[in-house]
């Protein structure tokens, strides 16, 4: 549907954004077991690991499928791309600048509800990283979308009966309720154990309970240092339909726990409305966007591979 494909492409803007590619410099010195050589860059498994965590820090973002070296080979081959598309860039001369980086580092905190850089470095810190280096990553996501702009932007043309299609096949144009939530999310980590998944679980419960208490989302926010993702108003036909079902239960205002295979949610339902249908006119812009962005990464991606092909890759054994 419309939403969820809207949605996707978020997530995947805040993969980028969570997805650090660091090395932990910090206490005694570890020799690193080397898993690529990109050029003249090498590939840690520190790295790897890194991402991993990444993905696991940020609410709303699911893990690839796959478990022990199918995924460690899935995280490795999204960081050989990454290393290739910023040393591209870099050849190109794209850079970003101070201000630009500032501005996006505002609305990142201001969409996930974080007041300040002292408040985000605290949700950094609880996931092994520094605000420096989160800037960093985010400069290199920058980097990345302006370089697909410019590898992709010009090859992609989307036509009226493409949009109209998509209208007429996957938009939804049935007005019905709106639900605003908002939503803590607590995977477990990477084939986790039984007893890694009970402290997720006893963790999920105590910040309900303190929740329920009258803690807000802010102090919990804080104390806990997490991240608490605001979807906005989000269409009942957009949610799984027991989800939905579930969440019509749920009081406007009231906080309900959720558990799924990958971890447990809290979800809070802060507001209700009706929705009213729109017509393809009223519809065709963002219709248009979503359609753009697909084909631009679908193009980018097979640019990309052909870099790869150019390049010297070694996948150590």
């Amino acid at each position: 549907m419309q939403a969820k494909r809207i949605r996707r492409i978020q997530v995947l803007f805040l993969c980028g954004l969570w997805c650090f590619l660091l090395v932990n410099a910090a206490g005694a010195k570890v020799v690193e077991r080397i898993l690529a050589v990109v050029n003249d860059e090498v590939i840690s498994q520190s790295e790897v690991d890194q991402m991993a965590k990444a993905y696991q820090a940020q609410a709303g973002l699911n893990m690839p499928s796959g478990s022990g070296k199918d995924l460690q080979q899935q995280l490795l081959e999204a960081l050989i791309m990454q290393k290739l598309a910023k040393a591209e860039a870099k050849r190109r001369g794209i850079a970003i600048s101070d201000k630009e980086l500032e501005k996006a580092l505002e609305g990142f905190k201001k969409q996930n509800g974080i007041p300040s850089d002292e408040a985000l470095a605290q949700v950094l810190a609880k996931n092994d990283t520094s605000l420096q280096a989160f800037k960093q990553q985010m400069a290199d996501k920058m980097l990345q979308d302006r370089l697909l702009a410019i590898v992709a932007g010009g090859k992609v043309v989307v036509t009226e009966s493409e949009v109209r299609r998509f209208y007429d096949q996957e938009y939804p144009k049935v007005g019905g309720r709106q639900l605003h939530l908002k939503i803590l999310d607590m995977p477990f980590p990477p084939g986790a154990s039984e007893a890694q998944k009970d402290e997720v679980k006893k963790k999920a419960e105590l910040i309900l309970q303190e929740h329920r208490q009258g803690a807000s989302w802010d102090a919990l926010r804080e104390k806990h240092a997490i991240l608490v993702q605001d979807l906005g108003f989000v269409s009942e036909v957009d949610l799984d339909p027991e989800l939905a079902q579930f969440l019509f239960k749920v009081k406007t205002g009231d906080t309900a726990p959720i558990q799924t295979l990958k971890g447990y949610q809290l979800v809070q339902v802060v507001d209700r409305r009706e929705g009213r249908s729109r017509s393809l006119e009223e519809a065709a812009p963002e219709i248009r966007n979503v359609l753009q962005r697909r084909e631009m990464e679908k193009t980018f991606q097979e640019w990309i591979k052909g870099q790869r092909e150019r390049a010297h890759v070694k996948i150590m054994k």
